[in-house]
């Protein structure tokens, strides 16, 4: 019995070269190509492109070929080296746990949102103090594009953290410029001064000088959607009241989002798939920047080759060879790597492609089919946690958009015919429900849910709830128009 526990031990370890290549799957696409760039950099046994000499497609058939039998790894190191030099593969670790895991997710090319702020600063003419103050309160920007600390807190940062002594009105001074910049409403201290920046910036049309009054003087009263108090404070009109929100609603309240949480200037994500329609049937292919073409190179193949036959084997010869014996063998591993990387994320891609067939032939939500990771894992018999890696971190092109590759996977509930449903149709017929609805009289959870009873989903007001917490839609009275 304790021995059956200590096999069932042994076999939950990965070698380190398992742990590298989940690593790989989960790269995305740039993040990948940055890897195979730092691995050709660090390995000169490794070389891009194809190869010059159609010879040296041997090494990829070592067991057919005595000359290279070197490189393969049942070479023995041990006769070749003294017995004081320890191979430093015999020093690595062989277990892993969750916590070695790196935990990428997917990001586009750009620039930095800070770094895009702080070039606009230059076309400003600061002294040096408003320099430092200038940068400094374009790096308190958060991911939505706020500055939400008071003035206190911020003029003792500067102090203690900058060596910068000012008042706060030289802060506000620097502020006001800040709040210049694009995109308009950056450096709001709260939404209502976002709001009140980026109408400031439009042309003043009686809608427009209205929504001002609107955001300055009776924004609470707003923000509840008050409308007939509205009406009686400014003596307006129902007409002038909507013209007013309409100018309201084309505004961003959260400038900073678009610019990829702040963190990214977002201008394209770079699919790792495409699925396309051909002739009535779904074609799927792997981008070609994650196929790269990679050989070992035959020099330092000779070279070992070389230092193996010599008769005099003097201890740095020793330990040379077993240099590039380390470096051949670890590119020939990393261009194995990259073909099973390939292969996995193909193999998975196509199995949720042909689950979710009916989906990606119309693009219709409602025709997404239940889905977990664990029914893919099942079918192309691979470990969850790959799945996941697929999932979690790459993006498929579709007739209907780039996707990220989880949002085809949800669970299930029952509709009153017993059957399976997706719980995404589920968020899409009730979004178009409330998208149908008179937004005068708009529905409340509890009609939601009647609604969806009667269409064959008998779903309870919370999970109505919670659906549509998801799906980001106000309550129904937050709802409301006028």
């Amino acid at each position: 019995m304790l021995k059956q526990q200590f096999n069932l031990k042994l076999s939950q370890k990965l070698s380190p070269q398992q742990i590298q290549l989940m690593k790989l799957i989960q790269l995305p696409t740039i993040a990948f190509e940055q890897r195979i760039k730092q691995e050709l950099e660090e390995n000169p046994a490794l070389e891009s492109g194809k190869e010059k000499d159609d010879a040296a497609d041997d090494f990829d058939n070592t067991d057919q070929n005595e000359d290279h039998d070197v490189i393969e790894t049942e070479f023995d190191v041990d006769e070749y080296l003294s017995d004081d030099e320890v191979p430093d593969y015999k020093l690595y670790a062989n277990n892993y746990s969750p916590d070695d895991d790196e935990k990428s997710i997917p990001y586009a090319s750009g620039i930095s949102f800070t770094q895009y702020l702080n070039t606009q600063l230059q076309t400003y003419s600061f002294t040096e103090n408003e320099a430092k103050i200038a940068e400094f309160l374009v790096g308190s920007i958060d991911d939505a594009g706020y500055i939400r600390r008071n003035t206190l807190d911020l003029l003792d940062d500067l102090a203690f953290t900058q060596n910068v002594y000012t008042d706060e009105n030289e802060l506000l001074k620097v502020l006001q410029k800040v709040q210049s910049l694009d995109p308009a409403g950056v450096g709001a201290r709260d939404l209502k001064e976002c709001l009140l920046i980026q109408l400031q910036r439009k042309e003043k049309t009686k809608s427009v000088e209205l929504a001002l009054q609107l955001i300055d003087e009776a924004f609470e009263m707003f923000a509840k959607k008050h409308y007939t108090k509205l009406m009686q404070k400014f003596s307006i009109s129902e007409d002038n009241l909507r013209d007013a929100i309409e100018e309201i609603e084309s505004l961003n309240p959260k400038p900073g989002a678009s610019y990829g949480g702040g963190t990214k200037m977002v201008e394209h994500v770079i699919p790792d798939f495409s699925i396309k329609i051909k002739d009535g049937d779904l074609e799927l292919s792997l981008n070609s920047r994650n196929v790269p073409m990679m050989h070992v190179s035959k020099n330092y193949a000779n070279m070992l080759k070389t230092y193996k036959e010599s008769k005099e084997k003097t201890k740095a010869q020793k330990q040379t060879a077993f240099f590039i014996k380390q470096k051949l063998d670890s590119a020939k591993w990393f261009i194995e790597a990259i073909k099973q990387r390939q292969e996995t994320l193909f193999v998975t891609m196509s199995a949720i492609m042909n689950h979710q067939k009916e989906y990606f032939l119309t693009g219709d939500e409602r025709n997404l089919k239940p889905m977990i990771l664990k029914d893919i894992a099942e079918e192309i018999d691979m470990d969850i946690s790959t799945v996941s890696r697929v999932a979690n971190s790459k993006y498929v092109d579709t007739p209907y958009g780039t996707k990220l590759i989880k949002v085809f996977f949800s669970e299930s509930m029952k509709n009153d015919k017993g059957e399976d449903v997706s719980t995404r149709e589920i968020k899409k017929i009730l979004e178009n429900t409330i998208a149908k609805e008179d937004k005068k009289k708009p529905y409340t959870d509890a009609k939601l849910a009647s609604l969806l009873k009667e269409k064959g989903y008998p779903i309870a007001r919370r999970t109505v709830a919670k659906y549509r917490e998801q799906l980001d839609v106000p309550v129904a009275r937050l709802r409301k128009e006028i």
